[in-house]
């Protein structure tokens, strides 16, 4: 069933109704409905697993749906390719951008449909003058025969934009546009899109981070598990009544933190250094606590951790381990010290696609699902079983490729894989980043778990919520340094801040 909300917006540009669509043991979307109008941001919102990246792809003709009808300015339509989707006036602009970095700006705003002149040859000075203009309108200061590979994300994202209005389109998806750009790119995004409204584009914006659905959209749609929920204007809803629609359940506390008790130190580091990542790091971790490292974009977090977990060696200090010094050579040697790291990047450094569930999970735990070289199935599933159960995953079977999970099913089975090596410290870099609140809290609930029962945790997090939330300490580093160390009420969001960036006044 399907709100009307289109009272107080006119015609919708864009309307589905009774979009069902199914994959081998799963539905992933049944009977839902959309409405996108023109100069109006809707905001698509639900869970992992929601059905949100199944409607994107059969508004981009990668998908076809099984049952109901699509309508593009009250006319019923198919979009059996993609190519007939841009002919449409559907476009999307993707989390990780798709385009070539060794061709030139403007071939990749032109790519598949280029001006050509005599002799069907594409003209080449034609192309470069219209990106140009496309570039211009929408304020990005890019020289349309520079080189793909040398812009950053943020300048990538404005190309692809050129792009879409490249084609004349009416309709422009952005999927999580914010993941990898800083404070000012996001709040030059938030610019870009005032503009594209008063072209009178329709947007379907989806986001996980609440406060850029409330800074940008107009309009509101849920879907949980499949199914339409619910539509709206923005003005009349808040954030409590999107959680619940979203999750089918109050969420009253989404960083449910439990008393543990702090035991010994587990973890010493001091003088670690690197030549060009970070310097002179040196803290204290505590079985039963839950210790939150924050800083802003390019702060050495990251790295840090990576050098804990052998991926990369310090040029000097020292790591012990329950006292016993460790020369931390590669992450089997981290593992074996019963250290294990969750990235940030689950896709290309955490997760193994083209496996199935429960192979990803055991795969550095094999000593013990296996006998005399031999592999044991039986067991390999109760271990992947017994884990993912405790992360409540959602997947069809753990035979499922992982590749076809949603972003916070995959970081649950990541998180997963390291936890059956049964470590006594894990360190999670951006647990929760791109993943939805029900899922969130999951997690946040799982790791105050594994605090109580004596883990020690290390938590990366740019979410000042999460961070004090969740942390019993936290550290913040600034330019490959520690800056400052926060326990009990000197956590505040106000001294956090005022650390990562270098402010005077922070109470350290």
């Amino acid at each position: 069933m399907q709100a009307d909300t289109s009272a107080a917006g006119g015609t919708p540009v864009l309307r589905l109704s009774g979009i069902t669509k199914s994959f081998p043991g799963v539905r992933a979307l049944n009977g839902v409905g959309l409405e996108l109008f023109p100069g109006q941001v809707t905001a698509l919102i639900g869970e992992n697993g929601a059905g949100k990246s199944t409607i994107v792809k059969i508004l981009t003709g990668i998908y076809q749906p099984d049952e109901g009808v699509i309508q593009v300015n009250g006319r019923e339509t198919r979009f059996p390719t993609a190519q007939a989707a841009g002919e449409a006036g559907v476009t999307a602009i993707h989390q990780e951008t798709v385009l070539f970095d060794e061709l030139t700006v403007a071939e990749n705003i032109f790519i598949g449909h280029a001006p050509r002149g005599r002799f069907g040859l594409i003209d080449t000075r034609r192309m470069e003058n219209e990106a140009r203009r496309l570039l211009a309108s929408i304020g990005a200061d890019l020289d349309p025969r520079q080189r793909l590979r040398e812009l950053g994300i943020a300048s990538k994202h404005l190309v692809a934009i050129a792009r879409a209005l490249s084609i004349d389109a009416q309709v422009v998806i952005m999927d999580e546009p914010t993941a990898a750009l800083s404070h000012k790119e996001i709040h030059e995004l938030y610019e870009l899109v005032e503009k594209l409204k008063a072209q009178g584009k329709a947007i379907l914006f989806i986001s996980h981070k609440f406060d850029e659905i409330f800074r940008i959209a107009d309009r509101w749609t849920v879907f949980r598990d499949g199914q339409y929920v619910g539509a709206g204007l923005m003005s009349e809803v808040d954030e409590a009544r999107l959680v619940q629609l979203m999750v089918g359940r109050e969420v009253d506390q989404i960083y449910p933190k439990r008393h543990a008790e702090i035991g010994a130190p587990v973890l010493t580091v001091a003088g670690y250094s690197h030549p060009t990542e970070f310097d002179d790091i040196g803290f204290t971790l505590h079985r039963g606590e839950i210790l939150g490292f924050y800083g802003l974009v390019g702060a050495g977090r990251s790295e840090v951790m990576q050098a804990l977990f052998g991926i990369t060696r310090p040029s000097k200090g020292a790591c012990r381990v329950d006292g016993q010094v460790m020369v931390l050579r590669s992450t089997a040697e981290a593992v074996n010290a019963g250290i294990v790291y969750v990235p940030e990047d689950r896709g290309r450094q955490g997760a193994v696609k083209g496996l199935p569930i429960f192979q990803n999970v055991t795969l550095p735990s094999l000593n013990r699902t296996s006998r005399s070289g031999f592999l044991r199935l039986a067991e390999e599933f109760a271990m992947a079983r017994d884990y993912t159960q405790r992360l409540d995953l959602r997947a069809a079977s753990l035979d499922q490729d992982i590749g076809l999970l949603s972003g916070g099913n995959q970081q649950k089975v990541v998180i997963a894989k390291w936890l059956a090596t049964k470590p006594r410290i894990i360190i999670l870099d951006e647990p929760t980043k791109g993943i939805d609140i029900g899922s969130k809290a999951a997690v946040h609930d799982f790791m105050s778990e594994l605090a109580a029962e004596g883990l020690a945790v290390i938590m990366v997090s740019s979410e000042i919520p999460e961070v004090l939330g969740m942390s019993d300490r936290v550290i913040v580093m600034r330019e490959g340094r520690i800056a400052a160390e926060f326990t009990g009420d000197q956590m505040t969001p106000e001294n956090l801040v005022r650390a990562a960036a270098g402010i005077e006044g922070a109470a350290a």
